[in-house]
């Protein structure tokens, strides 16, 4: 142990260190050298991939420009199912029926109406037409059904309404 410590203490030691410490410093020099050459031939290649523009540059851009229509792609989506809610609330559903009130009318000039939302519910109306005058009856409906007493021709109109083709909705 003790020649160990004078050798550390030697000039011999000293003499080594010194030239690890320069062959390490030649080669931080060269690497800095290559790295620079790197740099310049990707800088280079970036320029030619890209038309003479600096094609990290035009990424980079191009990545924002994503990240913008992602923005205004979710905000479309957004909008698009408020309108969806919104719609649900609106007449979606029409069922119609027509026929003859009376036995002295030639034609089916009468009629039931049902005018439904999205959850079977909004009105009912029987036009009832005969010769001497004509007639139009609403009657509210709620989830398919009405407190009121209906007529089989209201019913009719209701289910048709009912089992009509739904509206398209977007969903996430």
């Amino acid at each position: 142990m003790i020649e160990f410590i004078d050798f550390l203490h030697s000039d011999i030691f000293v003499y080594i260190l010194t030239s690890i410490l320069f062959v390490m410093f030649i080669l931080y020099i060269i690497n800095c050298i290559k790295l620079s050459k790197i740099r310049k031939d990707y800088t280079a290649f970036m320029k030619k991939l890209g038309n003479g523009n600096n094609l990290e540059e035009i990424l980079k851009k191009y990545m924002e420009r994503v990240e913008e229509i992602n923005i205004k792609n979710h905000e479309l989506l957004s909008y698009c199912n408020k309108l969806d809610e919104d719609m649900s609330k609106c007449i979606q559903k029409i069922g119609i029926v027509r026929y003859s009130a009376f036995k002295d009318t030639g034609s089916d000039l009468s009629f039931a109406l049902a005018l439904l939302d999205d959850d079977n519910s909004g009105v009912v109306l029987n036009g009832i037409y005969s010769r001497e005058m004509s007639n139009i009856y609403a009657k509210p409906v709620k989830n398919g059904s009405s407190d009121y007493s209906i007529s089989a021709e209201e019913r009719q109109a209701i289910d048709i309404a009912v089992h009509s083709e739904k509206t398209h909705r977007i969903r996430e």
